[in-house]
């Protein structure tokens, strides 16, 4: 039979055990994620200066390309957007796909 100490030893590892294994796959996972997310999120925004930086040489060499004048300056502009809204239309459709959610077949039972 076993003792009672036996008993409570093996009552404190089992608890020592579950607590290294909550902070291992929580804690340890939540900080991989944040780390993740955190160059994401870096990676996102230098993608978007440069996307804007950019757009902005594009535009500043456009104007000066096109003769003087208002109306040339603002087909400039009308170009450079046209361009950005098309190269961004084109990353859209390039980019990961979401996929929906497919419906669960019934099993068992009367649907």
């Amino acid at each position: 039979m076993t003792k009672l100490q036996d008993l409570l030893a093996m009552i404190a590892e089992f608890r020592d055990l579950a607590k290294e294994y909550l902070l291992q796959e929580t804690v340890g996972q939540a900080k991989k994620l944040g780390h993740f997310a955190g160059f994401s999120l870096g990676a996102a925004a230098l993608w978007a200066l440069a996307a804007m930086l950019l757009g902005v040489a594009g535009l500043r060499g456009l104007v000066r390309l096109l003769p003087e004048g208002a109306y040339w300056e603002a087909l400039a502009y009308l170009i450079v957007v046209v361009v950005v809204l098309v190269v961004v239309a084109i990353l859209v459709s390039v980019g990961p796909k979401t996929e929906g959610e497919e419906p669960q077949p019934i099993t068992g039972g009367t649907p």
